[in-house]
Formats: C-alpha cells, sequence, structure tokens
C-alpha cells in the first residue's frame, strides 16, 4: 500500500509528537481519511523524511508521532537555476510544477518588456503563494527531500546581472545549441521567456550581461513546452538523467 506524503514548514524530531498544521490536518482528515495507527511519511525541505503513525484524527487536530528519519536524495548533481517568464494561468501553473519534477533547485518568476500578465503588489504575493504550494505539492509527488527554492518576482534586468555559472538564454532564433556548451562548475541558469518572447532590447541586454542564446531544435517551442525541453536537455548532458 502507498504511503502518503506530506510537505510541513514544522520542525520534525524522530521520537516527538506532532499537530499537524490546518492544511495537512484538513487533508489527512477530508481527503486521504486516515485512520489512528496509519502511516504517513512527512519531510520539511531540508533534507531526508520522517515516517510517523496518526495518534488522532478529530475535528479539532490530527497528531501523529514521529517514529524513524529516512536518508532520502533524489538530487541532481547539477544545480539548475531557472528564470521563468511570467506567463498566464495554466501555463505558469504547468512550469512551476513540472520545473519540479525535472529537479529545478531555484525558480526566480521574471517580468519581461512583453508579459501578458501585469501583477500589483497584493497579487503578486497571492501568486507566490499560489506558486509555493505548487512547489510543494510538486516535490511530495517528485520524492523530493529538499524543496526547491521559490524566488520573489523581479524584473528581467534586475535579475540576469546577479547570476551565475553557465548562463543560457532560450532564443528560437539563435545560432548555438545546448551540444555546444559545457558548464565549468555543475552549475546551470536557464532564461526563458513569456508567451511573446523577449524584446530585441532584452536579447542584447542579456547577452551584454554574459547569457548566451540557444536555440532548442528547428521549431519554435510555446513558453510552457522550451521551459520543460530544456530542464530535460541540460539534465540529460550534464545532470542525472543520463545516469539513470
Amino acid at each position: 500500500m502507498r504511503i502518503s506524503r506530506l510537505y510541513t514548514s514544522q520542525t520534525l524530531t524522530k521520537g516527538s509528537t506532532l499537530e499537524l498544521d490546518d492544511d495537512n490536518a484538513h487533508y489527512v482528515r477530508t481527503v486521504l481519511r486516515l485512520k489512528k495507527s496509519a502511516e504517513l511519511v512527512l519531510f520539511n525541505g531540508s533534507g531526508g523524511e520522517y515516517r510517523c503513525a496518526v495518534l488522532e484524527v478529530s475535528r479539532q487536530s490530527v497528531r501523529v508521532i514521529i517514529s524513524e528519519w529516512l536518508p532520502r536524495n533524489v538530487e541532481s548533481p547539477l544545480h539548475v537555476n531557472l528564470g521563468l517568464g511570467v506567463s498566464r494561468g495554466d501555463r505558469m501553473d504547468w512550469s512551476v510544477q513540472k520545473s519540479v519534477e525535472l529537479g529545478v533547485a531555484r525558480i526566480t518568476p521574471i517580468m519581461t518588456e512583453r508579459c501578458l500578465v501585469q501583477l500589483k503588489d497584493e497579487k503578486k504575493s497571492q501568486r507566490l503563494l499560489h506558486w509555493q504550494r505548487i512547489v510543494q505539492h510538486a516535490a511530495e509527488q517528485s520524492g523530493r527531500a529538499i524543496l526547491p527554492t521559490l524566488s520573489p518576482m523581479e524584473q528581467l534586468v534586475d535579475w540576469v546581472d546577479q547570476q551565475q555559472g553557465l548562463r543560457i538564454f532560450l532564443d528560437p532564433f539563435a545560432q548555438h545549441t545546448l551540444t555546444e556548451l559545457k558548464p565549468e562548475t555543475m552549475q546551470v541558469t536557464l532564461l526563458t521567456g513569456p508567451e511573446g518572447g523577449f524584446a530585441e532590447r532584452e536579447r542584447e541586454y542579456v547577452k551584454v550581461a554574459g547569457f548566451i542564446p540557444v536555440r532548442l531544435g528547428a521549431r519554435i517551442l510555446r513558453t510552457e513546452t522550451a521551459s520543460l525541453t530544456a530542464l530535460a536537455a541540460v539534465q540529460m548532458l550534464w545532470g542525472d538523467f543520463g545516469s539513470c
């Protein structure tokens, strides 16, 4: 029987009793419908995971006892930092979710000139919280014990100058391909645009900042396809896909 696996921001200590936070308690109570003595796995994103047993399920609380710490390392040796041009609705959600499954280490939502989404401060906070939950659920599903970082939303010109390692931006008009490149360290920064792509002056700006324009085949890919294709490709070339 498959044991459910949940992320929590709470401190986890072997041998301790824990009352689950409201979201996880609701999920255990109403979705999983777990009963007393049922097994559960918790992780808090710092590495490893904890086997637990349910002590109590009630309308007021769900309590578990943490019985065992289990080592778990499914992280790629390749540290991938993704600058993700903000796209609309499900496209952005899909990109965030699948990026976590593909082993990304950090995601930064990037605002560019041609973004079709314009968010005010309150909306930015709401969207970041929404994407953070997607990151957490994707880590639960994919078995990751270290939670990828979701950085605050940034403007393109503020983000590019901070980046290190092999810096790549996806450009359907580029001459270079990924197979021509190789990171000197196990660190890659990928930059992908929104639905409208990069403006010409943005393309020039990121090149001056040290980003290498790279194309992914002969066809023009949608924004959500491009980011995930690039992640899969770099994991195959330099990460852990080739060792599976």
